[in-house]
């Protein structure tokens, strides 16, 4: 039970990681993903590929 908890929260924290990194060095571009609870799930259920859902889909909407 211990070990599915961290993992989830290891997941968690590294989407969130993921995103603020991806703020970070993109800003300079003027692309923003914003760092809520619907981003930080997609990127930690789907992963690197969520990621790149979320840059599509801010392209598609702006």
């Amino acid at each position: 039970m211990i070990k599915k908890i961290t993992a989830v929260l290891r997941k968690i924290l590294l989407a969130f990681l993921l995103l603020y990194g991806l703020n970070y060095f993109i800003s300079s571009l003027h692309i923003y993903i914003p760092i809520n609870i619907f981003t930080v799930g997609i990127v930690s259920i789907l992963g690197i590929p969520g990621l790149f859902s979320l840059i599509i889909l801010f392209f598609i909407v702006k």
